[in-house]
């Protein structure tokens, strides 16, 4: 059938390292042989070497090809190739900018330098063993501060490690002259952190700080910190708890304080009275997301939660273990110990921590590296009067992000050179332009916490105000630098061997996507007279062998078994799966707005399983008209068939008052269990519920078996049910019918007819190519090859 083409173009990309630095250009060397000639192409034994080294391994990844085997399919993709150049599908528009993307993607790889990446993520690995405990104290600055700004906040910084050196104490220096807003409350104390939680140059100076010990000034985009160290601790590791969770709202009245803390309180006794964790949570956490899952959370370390809520977790020894009721700013928690996890090995996570250091902080230092790096490669020529005259058009609107410049240009920047890289120029009007969609990219300052932490004393403010000519430098150098790296980018294919015959490979692998789909793919699949005469012609290639149709299941054990057996018998088949339930008030159905962020789910659920069935149910108090269960029915089911789920997909009950729960506000609820008519969903199901089994306890296959399966040979070959054991599993059979050897239909053989002609027209538009390009071998320089 037909390949796609994105796996055609972008096969070579496996060959690409996780980081590549621009390799050199190679010094030349003696023109190897030519060993093969397609017409007027020639291809010489190192193109046909390397693409063999490459791809030899392609056809069977288990088995690598032989040379001479590999000859033959390098001949058919190259004459392919020559067929889409010589139609001048390289040329089409279409195909110039796929291939600039791919290559923009590529380039990557090469515009980074691997051994600093590779330090860079050691250096963050050896920081996660340990925890720093520290307080600062911010003197802010705004994102671009003039040189006296700067200077004077950095005197201001001396002095008052000067005053904390003489004995003043850090904390209530930090309340009363740190602006870092959280300061007031946490007196300057952030707590513990680790590696990629605060700034790189905070972070690098509070784990070079000895306990104790007050730093010197430390830049970062926020300003200058003072920093002190308390103590320092062995990583703790991650968690994975479970927890129950009443909500409270910011400020909520004190009768609403009392009830959430009640409802954690009564949660906490019917777990100490033996209850199980599952009811309890379904029974009272307000984390509906949780909830679904027996309270489960995502594993998480220090500085990922309220401290509160960590500091409970994280105090938890015996996994299964819970806390009392620990309160947080979102509400009352009882907190289930699941399991520890220490840090892995390096060789583990170091993928992830090259993606990081390149994704956090750390990764300006790498950008300005390859940039001061091209600097000193490329021949780079600055014109240090033009951009003082491009100052002198900056003004205090910069800084609000509303700058724009004149029209006309004034003579003394009408076509002026602000700078060159190698031989192409860029003008004062291009920098204008940059600045202009560039201005508002930092009106504020950064914080010390990674984007969406909201942890006490992570975060802060600028103070003061930017300096226009400060910005209009910053944006220089970063113009600078991405015209560098641009060029780099630009010219890396001319520069970089490796990357030219990756890019090579990579036009090559589309423009065979391209000939392949017009002369073999679509043919095969639109020629359905081809296919039936093929078909015909080789009646005795299309046949299916005696089958048995059955239904195998393979389980852990008989307990397990039985239950697969037992779900099987129903249909549909039930699932432990439910919906979030949907509370309403007394006497009332209408389904609310806060319901129908409910019901989506429910019905993004349905419609991600096309084979689920759902029970719908309802229920009301004893004091409620007998109607309202009823209305409250028919308008969930409403609304769940005005968004395309079928009414045959819906069972509907409605219990009325008959099925009463201790919780009075559940009473008048609608709950959702769904069910499914196919069985590699209860297989599904029956696992996850088995997560501490080895992996794939229940497999359910069904569909037609030959004798030689591995399930069905061991068992009798006749109609009925049949249990037996192998090593460490009960295998259940059940057999409806056994078939004998017949012909397929050509409906049935359809698929295999297609495979079949593909190759068939494939090898025709090959003899027609072999006979355009005459083929010609250089029989000697294959035998040393093959050898």
């Amino acid at each position: 059938m037909r390949t796609p083409r994105l796996l055609w173009a972008l096969s070579a990309t496996l060959l690409i390292g996780s980081c590549k630095t621009s390799a050199p250009p190679q010094p030349q060397k003696a023109e190897a042989p030519v060993l093969l000639q397609l017409g007027n192409r020639t291809f010489s034994t190192d193109e046909f070497f390397q693409s063999y080294t490459k791809n030899r391994f392609s056809a069977d990844s288990s088995k690598a090809l032989s040379a001479s085997e590999y000859f033959e399919l390098y001949t058919n993709m190259k004459l392919k190739v020559l067929a889409a150049q010589q139609e001048g599908r390289d040329t089409t528009a279409d195909f110039q900018e796929e291939i600039a993307s791919y290559k923009e993607q590529l380039a990557k790889n090469y515009l980074v330098d691997k051994n600093l990446v590779e330090e860079m993520a050691t250096e963050a690995y050896g920081r996660l063993k340990e925890e720093v405990h520290a307080s600062h104290i911010l003197i802010a600055l705004p994102p671009d501060p003039s040189p006296a700004d700067t200077l004077s906040a950095h005197r201001a910084a001396v002095a008052m490690r000067g005053r904390l050196l003489e004995g003043a104490d850090f904390a209530e220096m930090a309340e009363k002259f740190s602006k870092d807003p959280t300061a007031p409350a946490n007196r300057g104390d952030l707590g513990y952190f680790t590696a990629f939680q605060t700034l790189y140059p905070f972070e690098t100076a509070a784990y070079k700080l000895p306990a104790g010990e007050i730093s010197h000034p430390v830049r970062t985009t926020s300003g200058y910190h003072l920093i002190k160290v308390h103590h320092r601790r062995p990583s703790r590791g991650k968690l994975r708890v479970a927890h129950i969770m009443t909500r409270t709202n910011p400020n909520p009245p004190e009768a609403d304080k009392a009830a959430i803390k009640k409802r954690i309180d009564e949660a906490y006794a019917r777990l100490l009275s033996g209850e199980a964790w599952e009811k309890v949570v379904e029974a009272y956490s307000d984390d509906f997301q949780s909830r679904k899952s027996g309270g489960m959370l995502p594993l998480f370390g220090t500085g990922d939660n309220v401290p509160g809520f960590e500091e409970a977790a994280f105090a938890l020894e015996a996994p299964g273990s819970y806390s009392k009721p620990v309160q947080t700013p979102y509400g009352w928690h009882i907190i289930r110990l699941v399991e520890r996890k220490n840090l892995d090995s390096y060789n583990i996570v170091a993928p992830a921590l090259r993606q990081k250091v390149l994704t956090d902080s750390r990764g300006r230092i790498m950008e300005k590296n390859l940039a001061n790096r091209l600097r000193s490669q490329y021949t780079v020529k600055e014109y240090p009067e033009v951009l003082t005259q491009v100052s002198r058009l900056a003004d205090s609107t910069l800084v609000t992000g509303r700058w724009t410049y004149p029209e006309p240009l004034p003579n003394t920047l009408a076509g002026k050179i602000l700078f060159s890289v190698e031989k192409q120029t860029f003008s004062a009007r291009d920098f204008l332009d940059y600045i202009k969609t560039h201005q508002d990219r930092r009106t504020t300052a950064a914080g010390l916490a990674r984007p969406g932490q909201d942890r006490p004393g992570m975060a802060v403010s600028a103070s003061g105000k930017s300096s226009p000519t400060a910005i209009v430098n910053r944006l220089y150098n970063d113009f600078l630098d991405e015209r560098l790296i641009t060029y780099q980018r630009d010219n890396l294919e001319a520069r970089n061997p490796e990357y030219r015959a990756l890019i090579n490979e990579l036009r090559e692998g589309v423009l065979l996507s391209q000939v392949m789909e017009k002369n073999v793919w679509e043919r095969s699949l639109a020629d359905s007279v081809g296919q039936r005469r093929l078909y015909e012609q080789n009646l005795a290639n299309y046949r299916y062998p005696e089958r048995a149709l059955a239904t195998v299941v393979v389980a852990a054990d008989t307990a397990v078994l039985r239950e697969v057996r037992q779900a099987l018998s129903q249909t549909p088949y039930p699932l432990q799966r439910k919906g979030e339930e949907l509370l309403f008030e007394e006497g009332k159905s209408e389904v609310l707005p806060r319901m129908r962020e409910k019901l989506f789910e429910v019905m993004a659920i349905m419609l991600r399983n096309p084979a689920y069935t759902i029970e719908v149910s309802a229920h009301r108090t004893g004091t409620e008209p007998d109607s309202v269960s009823a209305a409250r029915l028919r308008n969930v089911v409403r609304y769940l068939t005005s968004n395309n789920i079928s009414l045959t997909r819906i069972m509907e009950k409605d219990h009325g008052s008959f099925r009463p729960v201790p919780e009075a506000d559940r009473n008048r609820r609608i709950s959702f269990q769904f069910f499914s008519r196919s069985r590699q969903d209860v297989e599904k199901a029956i696992n996850a519920r088995l997560e501490d089994r080895p992996e794939g306890a229940v497999r359910i296959a069904e569909g037609y078996f030959t004798r030689d399966n591995e399930y069905l040979s061991p068992a009798r070959w006749e109609a009925g049910e049949q249990v037996y054991n192998r090593t460490g599993e009960v295998v259940w059979v059940q057999i409806n019918t056994i078939e004998p050897s017949r012909p397929k239909t050509f409906a049935e053989a359809r698929g295999s007819v297609i495979n079949d002609y593909q190759k068939v027209l494939e090898k025709q538009w090959l003899d027609s190519l072999r006979a355009r390009y005459p083929v010609k071998v250089n029989e000697q320089e294959l035998e040393k090859l093959i050898r």
